[in-house]
Parts: C-alpha cells; structure tokens; sequence
C-alpha cells in the first residue's frame, strides 16, 4: 500500500488524506492514547467517546470497529493506480511474483507480531496484516474481471460465511462464548482460540471490503463525469450499509467485527465507501487541497512501516522513554499520572508522526 503512495498521491491526494488518517488512529492505539484516555476518562462526560476508540465487546458497532475496515479497503482501492502500469503492458508474470512476493511478507509480518506481543514464538494468525495477505491474494485474483463479476464474488464470500457458520451451530451461529465454524477453524489451524472471540477466517467476508475497494479504484480512474463517480459511490454505499443493519435489527444477522459477521461486513463496507466519498469530494472535487491534511497525508506514505514500527520498537521503547520527560516534568507540578499518561501518549504519538513526517520529506519509502 506505501510503495506507490507518492504516484497515487499525484491523482488523488483524497486517498493519501484518508489512507494516513487511518494509519494515524492505528499508530495513536499503539502510543497507547486509546488506553490512557479511557483510563482517565472514566466517569466523566468523556466516558462515552471513550467507549468509541475501543472494539465492541460483542453485538453492536463502535468507531473504532471501522478502522480494519477502513484498512482493508483502502488497499483495494489503491491496487489499481499501483498496478494499471505494469498490467497494461502485459507484464502479467512479474507482477504476479511482486503480488505473492507481497503478500508473503504481510503473513510473515503478521505472525511475527504475534511473537512480539507474546514475548516468545508462536504460531497465530489473528493480525490484521494476515489477514490483509489473503485479502490481497483474492481480490487481486479477480481485478481483472468486469465489476459485476467481481460483486457476484464479494457477494458469494459473505454467502459462503452465512453457510459456514449456520451449518457448523445451526442453533447459536452466533452466539457469544460459543464454539463457532471460527472457533473451530482456529483449534484445527493454531491450536488454539483467541481469548477475545477474534477468528482467523475473518479474511473470507472481509475480503469484500478489499474487492469493493478494488471497484472503486477502477471507478476512480474511469473517465466519466466526477459527479456520476459519487453518484455511484453513494446509491452503493449507502444500500450495504442499510442492507448490514437491516440483518441486525431484523434479528438474521447480529453485527459483530470480532467474527466478521455478514452484517458487519456490509455495514462497515457502507461505510468505508461513503468515507471515500467524502474525501474525495471534499478534496479532489472541490479542488482543496488543504495544506493542513498533509500531517496525516505523510503517515500514509509509509504505513506498513510505520504500523510495524509503532508495535514493535514503539511500544517496547518510546512510551518508557517519552515518560522520563512527561512524568519528570509534570509531576513535580501536581498533574495526576492518569493526565500525564495521556499526555505521554500524544508525545510518543508525535514523535511516530515525525519519523513518517521526515521520511516522506527525503522521498524515502519502505517497499513491501
């Protein structure tokens, strides 16, 4: 996704904009401002919008529940400004080998945090970079058929999910604390089941948020009037996000991203197009370019490095250090440690955003 930032950029600065923005929030969880500002939060009138940086513990929906979303999607829609060049030559082969090449080194990524957040080796395959891998994979497979086709598939994987979880518990498909087809997945592939409920077979439905960030890539490069792309962007954003929530509430369905339920695929699908839809009338459209989202614009240009960064050496390293100097220096003036960890947060958040800041300034970009 960060190798050719710097040419996606150059047509659509929205991409770049929302790209960095969501790479932000994810560096911030790392600098650990999620935690400290709940944590000091608690029992004030901040409580509940710090309930919305945390993921829902089962049946709902909260903010931070759309960021993998997000994520995986915005990958789908740089695929085609990425590979349009070597495809239209017909180098098909090599950019094959770059997309297995690729992919490869996401999964190999993704378990090798595991073993960071573990402190020893393990074998587990919950990250978001894993499951990218074979999000990837799939919807690469099928780029290059016409966009129905392609929606027929997204449609077929959140079928095939439907189906998999009922037959496997027909009772309680969905059921919290339950063995599920997820659970079950995970004990024949790992071992093991995730204490957080969290499945290694969410990247079957949610390999649709990637195929549908594929269309609208595509649908970004046709030359057709700006105003039939939002048009577009805004009937279909707007039908699978009702279509989520309607499975919700009518009962069929409960939305829960801990198992990438059908109905939280669509909805935050829905969502994540009508977000698209947004930068991209607010910044190319309307031609502004505002000078000021360039401070999340840079996290995008280097965001697989830079997640990699922020939960490995960042965690390990910059909050301990960042605190010699916040607690040094607030704490003789009476700061509660609660603030002052907040407050440390933001200084390790800032000094993630400064390495993208001075990366991006030197051209320098980390190809995955």
């Amino acid at each position: 996704m960060s190798q050719l930032a710097e040419n996606v950029s150059k047509r659509l600065f929205s991409l770049d904009v929302f790209r960095g923005l969501t790479m932000f929030l994810l560096i911030a969880e790392a600098a650990g401002f999620h935690q400290y500002f709940s944590e000091w939060a608690e029992g004030s009138v901040f409580e509940g919008l710090a309930h919305q940086l945390h993921h829902h513990p089962w049946n709902g929906l909260r903010f931070w529940d759309l960021i993998q979303p997000f994520f995986m999607f915005i990958v789908g829609v740089a695929m085609p400004f990425s590979l349009r060049k070597r495809l239209s030559q017909g180098d098909r082969k090599r950019v094959n080998q770059h997309i297995f090449r690729r992919c490869f080194l996401l999964f190999a990524f993704g378990v090798l945090l595991h073993c960071v957040y573990s402190h020893e080796l393990v074998w587990e395959l919950w990250n978001v970079l894993v499951q990218l891998a074979f999000t990837i994979l799939i919807a690469y497979a099928i780029m290059h058929l016409p966009n129905k086709v392609q929606i027929g598939v997204s449609i077929g994987l959140l079928l095939l999910t439907e189906i998999l979880y009922r037959a496997y518990d027909p009772s309680a498909p969905y059921a919290q604390g339950h063995e599920s087809f997820g659970s079950f997945m995970d004990r024949l592939v790992m071992g093991q089941v995730n204490g957080g409920y969290w499945v290694f077979v969410n990247f079957i439905p949610t390999a649709a948020h990637t195929i549908w960030g594929v269309i609208c890539g595509k649908l970004l490069l046709e030359h057709i009037p700006e105003k039939e792309k939002i048009k577009h962007f805004l009937i279909w954003g707007t039908a699978i996000l009702v279509i989520g929530f309607a499975l919700d509430l009518t009962g069929v369905t409960p939305i829960v991203k801990r198992i990438a339920t059908t109905s939280f695929t669509l909805a935050s699908g829905g969502f994540a197009i009508l977000t698209l839809t947004l930068f991209y009338w607010a910044i190319d459209v309307r031609n502004k370019h505002y000078d000021w989202l360039k401070i999340f614009a840079v996290v995008g240009t280097n965001s697989i490095f830079i997640y990699l960064f922020a939960e490995t050496v960042g965690v390990q390293w910059f909050r301990g250090f960042g605190k010699i100097w916040t607690a040094g220096l607030l704490s003789p003036l009476g700061v509660s440690e609660s603030l002052i960890m907040v407050i440390n947060s933001l200084v390790v958040l800032f000094i993630f955003w400064y390495i993208t800041y001075f990366l991006d300034k030197h051209r320098i970009y980390f190809k995955v």
